[in-house]
Protein backbone atom coordinates (compact mmCIF):
# COMPACT_ATOMS: atom_id res chain seq x y z
CA UNK A 1 0.00 0.00 0.00
CA UNK A 2 1.30 3.45 -0.91
CA UNK A 3 2.15 5.74 1.97
CA UNK A 4 -0.31 8.53 2.62
CA UNK A 5 0.89 11.98 1.48
CA UNK A 6 -0.06 13.45 4.87
CA UNK A 7 0.55 12.47 8.49
CA UNK A 8 -2.38 10.27 9.66
CA UNK A 9 -1.70 11.17 13.29
CA UNK A 10 -2.12 14.85 12.49
CA UNK A 11 -5.35 14.00 10.69
CA UNK A 12 -6.64 12.14 13.74
CA UNK A 13 -5.82 15.12 15.97
CA UNK A 14 -7.41 17.56 13.51
CA UNK A 15 -10.54 15.43 13.21
CA UNK A 16 -10.96 15.33 16.98
CA UNK A 17 -10.60 19.09 17.21
CA UNK A 18 -13.03 19.71 14.35
CA UNK A 19 -15.64 17.34 15.79
CA UNK A 20 -15.49 18.93 19.25
CA UNK A 21 -15.57 22.53 18.03
CA UNK A 22 -18.23 21.91 15.39
CA UNK A 23 -20.47 20.39 18.05
CA UNK A 24 -20.02 23.42 20.29
CA UNK A 25 -20.70 25.88 17.46
CA UNK A 26 -23.75 23.89 16.36
CA UNK A 27 -25.16 24.09 19.89
CA UNK A 28 -24.88 27.87 19.62
CA UNK A 29 -26.97 27.90 16.44
CA UNK A 30 -24.16 28.77 14.02
CA UNK A 31 -24.58 25.74 11.72
CA UNK A 32 -28.29 25.21 10.92
CA UNK A 33 -29.55 22.52 8.53
CA UNK A 34 -26.14 20.86 7.85
CA UNK A 35 -24.74 24.22 6.68
CA UNK A 36 -21.22 25.50 7.32
CA UNK A 37 -17.79 23.99 6.78
CA UNK A 38 -14.65 23.89 8.89
CA UNK A 39 -11.03 23.02 8.21
CA UNK A 40 -7.60 22.67 9.80
CA UNK A 41 -4.24 22.77 8.06
CA UNK A 42 -2.31 19.49 8.12
CA UNK A 43 0.86 20.61 6.31
CA UNK A 44 1.94 22.82 3.41
CA UNK A 45 -0.17 20.88 0.89
CA UNK A 46 -3.18 19.41 2.72
CA UNK A 47 -5.99 20.31 5.08
CA UNK A 48 -8.64 18.34 6.95
CA UNK A 49 -12.16 19.55 6.13
CA UNK A 50 -15.72 18.57 6.98
CA UNK A 51 -17.52 16.38 4.44
CA UNK A 52 -20.38 18.08 2.60
CA UNK A 53 -23.95 17.67 3.85
CA UNK A 54 -23.24 16.44 7.38
CA UNK A 55 -25.00 17.66 10.52
CA UNK A 56 -22.21 19.64 12.18
CA UNK A 57 -23.55 18.88 15.64
CA UNK A 58 -23.25 15.12 15.09
CA UNK A 59 -19.94 14.68 13.29
CA UNK A 60 -17.89 11.51 13.64
CA UNK A 61 -14.37 10.65 12.47
CA UNK A 62 -15.66 9.52 9.07
CA UNK A 63 -17.14 12.98 8.44
CA UNK A 64 -13.68 14.54 8.18
CA UNK A 65 -11.74 14.20 4.92
CA UNK A 66 -8.46 15.44 3.44
CA UNK A 67 -8.11 17.71 0.41
CA UNK A 68 -5.05 19.18 -1.22
CA UNK A 69 -4.70 22.90 -1.80
CA UNK A 70 -6.26 22.52 -5.25
CA UNK A 71 -9.41 21.32 -3.48
CA UNK A 72 -9.07 17.70 -4.65
CA UNK A 73 -9.98 14.83 -2.29
CA UNK A 74 -6.98 12.81 -1.14
CA UNK A 75 -7.32 9.11 -0.34
CA UNK A 76 -11.13 9.15 -0.33
CA UNK A 77 -14.16 9.23 -2.60
CA UNK A 78 -16.08 11.48 -0.21
CA UNK A 79 -17.29 14.85 -1.46
CA UNK A 80 -15.94 18.05 0.09
CA UNK A 81 -18.00 21.21 0.30
CA UNK A 82 -18.46 23.13 -2.93
CA UNK A 83 -16.78 26.01 -1.08
CA UNK A 84 -13.55 24.12 -0.42
CA UNK A 85 -11.70 26.49 -2.76
CA UNK A 86 -12.43 29.35 -0.33
CA UNK A 87 -10.54 27.42 2.33
CA UNK A 88 -7.61 26.30 0.24
CA UNK A 89 -6.95 29.74 -1.23
CA UNK A 90 -6.29 31.05 2.29
CA UNK A 91 -4.00 28.15 3.20
CA UNK A 92 -2.12 28.58 -0.06
CA UNK A 93 -1.70 32.34 0.33
CA UNK A 94 -0.99 32.54 4.07
CA UNK A 95 1.31 29.87 5.55
CA UNK A 96 0.41 31.13 9.02
CA UNK A 97 -3.31 30.35 8.61
CA UNK A 98 -4.02 27.10 10.41
CA UNK A 99 -7.82 27.04 10.76
CA UNK A 100 -10.84 28.34 8.83
CA UNK A 101 -14.40 28.45 10.18
CA UNK A 102 -17.42 29.12 7.96
CA UNK A 103 -20.72 29.58 9.80
CA UNK A 104 -24.32 30.62 9.08
CA UNK A 105 -25.74 32.35 12.15
CA UNK A 106 -28.85 34.51 11.90
CA UNK A 107 -26.87 37.65 12.77
CA UNK A 108 -24.28 36.94 10.07
CA UNK A 109 -26.91 36.23 7.43
CA UNK A 110 -29.09 39.26 8.26
CA UNK A 111 -26.08 41.59 8.37
CA UNK A 112 -24.85 40.25 5.04
CA UNK A 113 -28.17 41.21 3.44
CA UNK A 114 -28.39 44.54 5.20
CA UNK A 115 -24.91 45.70 4.17
CA UNK A 116 -24.73 44.01 0.76
CA UNK A 117 -25.32 47.19 -1.25
CA UNK A 118 -22.61 48.99 0.73
CA UNK A 119 -20.21 46.12 0.09
CA UNK A 120 -18.72 46.12 3.58
CA UNK A 121 -19.35 46.63 7.29
CA UNK A 122 -17.03 48.82 9.33
CA UNK A 123 -16.61 48.39 13.07
CA UNK A 124 -15.37 51.46 14.94
CA UNK A 125 -15.08 52.28 18.63
CA UNK A 126 -15.67 48.77 19.96
CA UNK A 127 -13.30 47.47 22.63
CA UNK A 128 -13.77 43.96 21.23
CA UNK A 129 -12.00 44.96 18.02
CA UNK A 130 -8.87 44.10 20.01
CA UNK A 131 -9.85 40.44 19.70
CA UNK A 132 -8.54 40.46 16.14
CA UNK A 133 -4.90 39.50 15.91
CA UNK A 134 -2.61 42.52 15.48
CA UNK A 135 -5.36 45.03 16.23
CA UNK A 136 -4.50 46.61 19.57
CA UNK A 137 -6.85 49.59 19.70
CA UNK A 138 -10.57 50.32 19.56
CA UNK A 139 -9.80 53.54 17.68
CA UNK A 140 -8.90 51.89 14.36
CA UNK A 141 -11.61 50.88 11.88
CA UNK A 142 -12.07 47.19 11.10
CA UNK A 143 -13.49 46.67 7.61
CA UNK A 144 -15.35 43.45 6.80
CA UNK A 145 -16.14 42.88 3.09
CA UNK A 146 -19.62 41.70 2.10
CA UNK A 147 -19.31 39.79 -1.17
CA UNK A 148 -22.11 38.84 -3.59
CA UNK A 149 -23.10 35.20 -3.33
CA UNK A 150 -22.21 32.99 -6.29
CA UNK A 151 -22.16 29.31 -7.22
CA UNK A 152 -19.11 30.10 -9.39
CA UNK A 153 -16.41 29.34 -6.82
CA UNK A 154 -13.42 30.51 -8.93
CA UNK A 155 -15.17 33.85 -9.49
CA UNK A 156 -16.01 34.17 -5.80
CA UNK A 157 -12.46 33.21 -4.85
CA UNK A 158 -11.17 35.94 -7.18
CA UNK A 159 -13.31 38.51 -5.34
CA UNK A 160 -11.89 37.29 -2.05
CA UNK A 161 -8.36 37.54 -3.45
CA UNK A 162 -8.96 41.15 -4.43
CA UNK A 163 -10.13 41.95 -0.88
CA UNK A 164 -7.09 40.21 0.60
CA UNK A 165 -4.89 42.43 -1.58
CA UNK A 166 -6.45 45.54 0.01
CA UNK A 167 -5.08 44.91 3.45
CA UNK A 168 -5.40 42.84 6.60
CA UNK A 169 -8.57 40.78 7.00
CA UNK A 170 -9.75 38.40 9.69
CA UNK A 171 -12.92 37.40 7.88
CA UNK A 172 -15.56 38.29 5.31
CA UNK A 173 -19.28 37.86 4.73
CA UNK A 174 -21.08 36.45 1.72
CA UNK A 175 -24.49 37.97 1.02
CA UNK A 176 -27.43 35.89 2.23
CA UNK A 177 -24.96 33.24 3.27
CA UNK A 178 -22.62 33.58 6.23
CA UNK A 179 -19.17 34.36 7.57
CA UNK A 180 -15.66 33.10 6.88
CA UNK A 181 -13.22 33.65 9.75
CA UNK A 182 -9.71 32.28 10.22
CA UNK A 183 -6.69 32.25 12.49
CA UNK A 184 -3.36 30.62 13.21
CA UNK A 185 -5.08 27.78 15.04
CA UNK A 186 -8.54 26.73 16.20
CA UNK A 187 -8.41 28.90 19.31
CA UNK A 188 -7.57 32.06 17.37
CA UNK A 189 -10.08 31.32 14.61
CA UNK A 190 -12.80 30.83 17.22
CA UNK A 191 -11.82 34.08 18.95
CA UNK A 192 -12.16 35.93 15.65
CA UNK A 193 -15.46 34.18 14.88
CA UNK A 194 -16.89 35.02 18.30
CA UNK A 195 -15.76 38.64 17.99
CA UNK A 196 -17.43 38.96 14.59
CA UNK A 197 -20.63 37.39 15.91
CA UNK A 198 -20.76 39.79 18.88
CA UNK A 199 -19.96 42.88 16.81
CA UNK A 200 -22.48 42.02 14.10
CA UNK A 201 -25.14 41.52 16.74
CA UNK A 202 -24.25 44.92 18.23
CA UNK A 203 -24.59 46.63 14.83
CA UNK A 204 -27.96 45.00 14.22
CA UNK A 205 -29.19 45.95 17.69
CA UNK A 206 -28.12 49.57 17.19
CA UNK A 207 -30.12 49.71 13.98
CA UNK A 208 -33.17 48.31 15.74
CA UNK A 209 -32.85 50.88 18.53
CA UNK A 210 -32.43 53.76 16.08
CA UNK A 211 -35.27 52.69 13.79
Amino acid sequence: MDALPYDPHRLADAAGSLITNCRELAQRGLTPATSSNFSLRLDDRHCAITVSGRDKGRLVQDDIMVVDFDGRPVGTDKRPSAETLLHTQLYRRFPEVGCILHTHSKAQTVASRLFAAQGHITFEGYELQKAFRGNDTHEAAVRVPVLPNSQDMPALAARVEAELDRGPLWGYLIEGHGLYAWGRDMAEARRHLEAFEFLLDCELELRRLHA
